[in-house]
């Protein structure tokens, strides 16, 4: 497989991901309406796991057994799962899944900032720093500034998406370190572990057998375990092994044009001029931060 359809794979990739767990916010608004945070995310990542690891048997292969990469998992688990998806659970209670989404668009931001100045696994490029920039500045053109108007109203909810967004960048640079396993292991591994973690405190804090969730909510959070979990993360380790955990994480930025979209198809909303210009920021943004440079697609390129 030749470099430039590896790269068109990817970026089709990418863009399903940022599709998948845009809707995870919309998801998680309707599913915190009846189930408690806590429960919520442990239905979600016991349901997602589970869902993984029989498509891993049905595929003849076995989770590692060993007891380090288990370790690896449960650490990954924390930060990828346990952490952010309770957080924002616990924010979209009284938060707007927009401005959530918003807020959890940093990512990349993050990711970038804690590979230049702590872990330095990639290089830091000016390339990347633009893509960084120009995603962000996109983000603002399309919202519109007005939206961040609400920042401070409930403070401590819209500190805690910042909180998880930050956890999202450091998994996404953890991550890394599970090349060479099919990215069905570690999204399958981190899930159990993550549902092994919340199910306890499930049980203490929120007695599930004592709830009554509506049946929008368990739609949602099947909806949320199935396509914005097991489906999403098998996606993202793949993505953080081809692209990189910034390029990864450029997905991001592409949840709001998709929002813009869905809007303009099925609600018949028109984006303002402004917009539009977000949207071609969103995209170079994205391109400097996935498309490799020139010396690494002639280290890869496959003969012909």
């Amino acid at each position: 497989m030749t470099q430039p359809t590896t790269l068109k794979t990817d970026l089709v990739l990418l863009i399903a991901l940022a599709t998948l767990w845009g809707a995870s916010y919309t998801f998680i608004k309707i599913g915190v309406e009846t189930i408690p945070p806590v429960t919520l995310i442990a239905g979600r990542t016991l349901i997602a796991g589970g869902l993984l690891y029989a498509v891993i048997r049905w595929r003849g292969l076995k989770l590692p057994g060993d007891r380090e990469t288990w370790m690896r998992f449960l650490f990954q688990a924390v930060l990828n799962s346990v952490i952010p998806f309770t957080l924002i659970a616990w924010a979209e209670q009284t938060v707007d899944a927009g401005l959530a989404a918003i807020l959890n668009s940093s990512t990349p931001i993050f990711t970038f900032l804690l590979t230049a100045l702590i872990v330095r696994h990639e290089p830091v490029t000016s390339r990347k720093l633009f893509g960084v920039v120009a995603g962000m500045v996109g983000i603002c053109l399309i919202i519109g500034f007005e939206a961040f108007e609400g920042i401070g109203d409930e403070l401590l909810a819209q500190l805690a998406v910042v909180v998880a967004t930050i956890s999202y960048a450091g998994a996404a640079i953890f991550g890394k370190g599970f090349k060479g396993l099919d990215p069905m292991m570690p999204a399958a591994g981190s899930l159990i572990c993550g549902a092994v973690l919340l199910i306890p405190a499930s049980l203490i804090v929120d007695r599930p057998w004592t709830l009554s969730p509506s049946m929008d909510s368990l739609m949602a959070l099947v909806a949320l375990a199935v396509f914005s979990t097991a489906i999403a993360f098998t996606i993202y380790f793949r993505l953080v092994h081809t692209l990189g955990s910034v390029g990864a994480t450029a997905q991001a930025y592409i949840r709001v044009p998709i929002g813009v979209a869905i809007g303009v198809v099925f609600l018949g909303e028109v984006p303002t001029s402004t917009a539009w210009i977000g949207l071609v920021c969103v995209v170079a943004g994205v391109i400097a931060m996935t498309v490799p440079g020139r010396k690494r697609v002639a280290t890869v390129q496959a003969p012909s």
